[in-house]
């Protein structure tokens, strides 16, 4: 699809300050009518997508067959452009500005927000006093009937929780080994199990204890704080924030969720950005990877997450400092010892290898390795040709090493 004679119409959409806004076309289709594609560059948030046709990928085959073709200069600006192109761009300027009117129009009552989550706080406790109970008779009644159960049995407890308001519990819950069949799979249930009920006491003893800990026993269960909130009044961090790289998921409700990790050049500090977005839409990214963000981040309670507080300035970056296994797994057990309920942690190895013994594994200068994930392989050793060199990682005991960045001998970043 990416001819020019696949598109008898395309344009570029100039922007007022000259480059491109948007790019637009339509692209001969099966049918008698054609596809409507186009990309909005320059909004905020990164780019956005639009297509008519009925793929559920996004952006489609359509979408990006026209940016390849703009990237070509293979698009003309046009002044003139279809009332549909108008219409949609119209309308994202709308929503953007609406939403920041809305934000700046309507600040953070602290008093309010205290009631608020005391209120909160009391109904998901109730929900976890009946989970406690609930996990105490999955393992007085055994686990040898688990297989007969049913997806009902954990589904029930799980809509039981949504209710009381923990749908962070709900999801724990729902991704607990429910049918038996795989290897070990009552190690792993009785484990899950245990870190289920582990966080239902820590959240049920109360105030007491580090406030950051209270924080993520909070975020655990699943109660959220605004980012209004935390621009408000969360921490403030000055500093040069490299961006490591970002990874996707699909989260429990069915939705598109984005990791993306920044380490502070001077604080040392690790930094969380967590976007969200529906399942046909892709996540906004607040940062590039390779690059740096000079500037502010305010962080939640937790210590962790955090989000971009007002303008900074951002470039290429250096590679980020690393280490070994030995330092990534140190690294790993701190962050542990904060969240024990963490399924992954940003690393970043220096002179790291590709090396199969018994599966894939990446490799230090000192002959130690962790398993890689399988599935990120051949994007590896295509960008590496098998040798040494920088990575940014997430390490998940569950599923291994999943490369974010890599950075080539030339100090360039290259996204994975």
């Amino acid at each position: 699809m990416a001819k020019a004679g696949s598109w008898p119409q395309s344009g570029v959409v100039v922007a007022d300050g000259g480059g491109t806004s948007a790019v637009w076309g339509e692209c001969k289709g099966s049918g008698s009518k054609p596809y409507l594609a186009a990309a909005h560059l320059d909004g905020d948030g990164g780019p956005a997508y639009k297509c008519s046709c009925p793929s559920r990928k996004f952006p489609c085959k359509h979408v990006l067959a026209l940016l390849s073709l703009w990237s070509q200069d293979t698009v003309a600006e046009r002044e003139d452009r279809p009332e549909w192109v108008t219409t949609w761009l119209s309308g994202r300027v709308a929503r953007q500005e609406r939403a920041s009117g809305a934000a700046a129009a309507a600040p953070v009552d602290p008093d309010r927000a205290a009631a608020t989550l005391r209120a909160r706080e009391k109904t998901v406790a109730a929900g976890l006093e009946e989970l406690r109970l609930w996990l105490h008779d999955q393992v007085d009644g055994g686990l040898a009937e688990v297989p007969k159960l049913g997806y009902g049995h954990w589904d029930r407890m799980a809509k039981r929780l949504v209710d009381a308001k923990a749908g962070g519990a709900a999801s724990l819950v729902t991704q607990l080994p429910q049918n038996g069949g795989a290897d070990r799979w009552p190690d792993r249930l009785l484990e899950r199990l245990g870190m289920l009920h582990l966080l239902t006491d820590a959240y049920l003893a109360g105030e007491d204890g580090d406030p950051r800990f209270r924080a993520v026993l909070r975020s655990r269960v699943g109660i959220p704080t605004r980012s209004e909130e935390v621009l408000a009044s969360g921490e403030r961090v000055r500093d040069t924030w490299r961006v490591l790289g970002h990874r996707d998921a699909i989260t429990p409700d069915r939705m598109r969720g984005r990791r993306q990790w920044l380490h502070g050049a001077s604080t040392g500090r690790l930094a969380l950005s967590l976007t969200f977005a529906p399942p046909t839409q892709t996540p906004d990214s607040a940062f590039r990877p390779g690059t740096e963000f000079e500037g502010e981040l305010a962080f939640h309670p937790d210590g962790r997450r955090a989000v971009r507080a007002g303008q900074g300035t951002e470039g290429p970056a250096l590679p980020p400092p690393g280490g070994g296994i030995d330092q990534a797994l140190d690294s790993f057990a701190e962050a542990l010892a904060e969240d024990p309920w963490l399924e992954a942690w940003p690393v970043v190895l220096e002179n790291a290898v590709p090396a199969r013994a018994e599966g894939w594994h990446l490799a230090d200068p000192t002959g130690a390795s962790l398993p890689l994930n399988q599935g990120e392989l051949w994007r590896l050793l295509a960008a590496t040709g098998g040798r040494p060199t920088t990575i940014a990682a997430e390490w998940s005991p569950g599923t291994g090493l999943s490369p974010m960045t890599l950075w080539d001998a030339d100090g360039k970043a290259v996204a994975l």
